[in-house]
């Protein structure tokens, strides 16, 4: 019965990150792209991790606690600071730019 579910919650976990593979490859904005690695992926990588872990033993539990911990920490900083680069370095296309307004007011001083 374990085993069903692993295999499951690893089916599970690999069809979420083929989700988000699509979204990186079918979005047309760069900033849905990033939605979509900076969201789907830590979330694949956790229920992936859930289900190697009900059939591991205690060591690789832990590895897998610390691998999914450090995914889940660092991988959002990095695609909000990719997002900055590539809001910093093109000009942006946005109907509302609450970036540029927040920026523009800290400039005039306000």
């Amino acid at each position: 019965m374990i085993e069903v579910l692993s295999s499951v919650l690893l089916l599970i976990g690999g069809l979420t990150a083929l989700l988000a593979g699509l979204g990186l490859l079918r979005f047309r904005s760069a900033y849905a792209r990033f939605h979509a690695a900076g969201k789907a992926s830590p979330v694949a990588f956790s229920i992936a991790a859930v289900g190697a872990a009900l059939v591991l033993e205690w060591d690789g539990v832990l590895l897998l606690v610390t691998a999914t911990a450090a995914m889940v920490l660092t991988l959002p900083v990095g695609v909000h600071l990719l997002f900055r680069a590539f809001y910093r370095t093109t000009i942006s296309n946005l109907e509302v730019d609450e970036l540029y307004d927040a920026r523009a007011a800290r400039t005039r001083g306000h």
